[in-house]
């Protein structure tokens, strides 16, 4: 960067820096374990004659804090896809089932945003459709960080809960179903091909649960894709001109992603032949009653606090999956 002339050329030279940076993302801390492994094998070694137990302690607290950071290491090296280390839109749609599968979708929005809190990312919502009694019917978060699709990708299909429902007076258990979809934000770097004359657009007042009206002109935006009949629509914003931008950046990622599934169709294919299908798409189910139990149908991971997992708590499932998957959709 130091070189005569490097930043004549500002596009070029921040690819170049951005490319530096995803470097030493790998490099630093690999450079940083090796160093304290070292560390630690000079302290071993002056333990050997000294009987303090506080200092064998102290040693073993290293040891194990070096595994968590080699295992943390090894995880992220299952993260080489070329979107993985990308932000995150998370779309999710109640499945049937009215009232009770729109809580669930609510439900299962809290779970990603308190997940995605706990990481440090940044969360905003880019379209938000209320039930009319109680939960919503669709959603699109935006989750921002490094490796945020990377890790969310594993969420990718339907999600099942067995509860008693607090819609049903007469207190009887149901099973609800909503559908969570996961695509990778693109930026101006990735080319898609996405012409205005493809593009029709749709303007609408923007409503609130119950259908009450939260403004008087039409500024929210539906965007349809003629080619692929992709749909996207953004209300968030009072203004139809950043409604639009926002509704644009949906259907590039939802255009790309599908044309990524389109390249591995083959692929998924043949290892669809390989897997027992009696379960559809469902990837997990969550069971409040009559037992308390989460379990991952792909890597057979059961957890018991069902609670905690609600709660955000899904990094067990998440390295589970990768572990087994080696970071490929299963």
């Amino acid at each position: 960067m130091a070189a005569p002339g490097f930043w004549d050329r500002p596009d070029q030279a921040r690819t170049v820096v951005d490319e530096m940076r995803a470097l030493k993302r790998w490099t630093d801390p690999y450079t940083d374990l090796r160093r304290r492994a070292t560390e630690a094998i000079e302290l071993a070694q002056l333990a050997e004659d000294d009987s303090d137990a506080e200092f064998a302690e102290s040693l073993r607290e290293e040891v194990r804090a070096l595994a968590a950071g080699v295992e943390a290491l090894e995880l992220r090296n299952m993260l080489q896809g070329p979107d993985d280390a990308r932000s995150a839109l998370v779309t999710i749609h109640p499945g049937a089932g009215g009232t009770e599968s729109q809580d669930w979708a609510e439900m299962l929005m809290r779970m990603y945003t308190r997940w995605a809190e706990r990481h440090g990312y940044r969360v905003e919502i880019l379209d938000l459709l209320q039930g009319e009694e109680a939960g919503i019917k669709s959603v699109t978060l935006e989750i921002t960080g490094e490796y945020a699709y990377g890790y969310l990708k594993a969420e990718k299909g339907v999600h099942r809960l067995v509860r008693i429902s607090p819609f049903d007076a007469q207190a009887r258990r149901h099973t609800s179903f909503a559908s969570v979809f996961v695509y990778p934000v693109v930026d101006d770097t990735i080319q898609v091909d996405l012409r205005e004359e493809d593009i029709e657009m749709e303007v609408f007042r923007a409503s609130g649960a119950g259908g009450q009206h939260v403004n008087k002109t039409s500024s929210a935006v539906r965007l349809r894709h003629l080619p692929s009949g992709l749909v996207v629509s953004c209300q968030q914003e009072r203004s139809q001109h950043k409604n639009k931008a926002t509704a644009m950046k949906m259907l590039r990622a939802a255009l790309y992603q599908r044309a990524v599934e389109e390249r591995e169709k083959k692929r998924a294919e043949v290892e669809a032949t390989k897997t027992d299908n009696s379960w559809g798409n469902q990837i997990r189910s969550y069971v409040f009653q009559p037992y308390t139990m989460v379990n991952d149908h792909r890597t057979e991971l059961k957890v018991g606090d069902v609670q905690a997992v609600m709660d955000g708590d899904l990094d067990e499932f998440i390295e589970t999956y990768l572990k087994k998957f080696g970071g490929k959709a299963a």
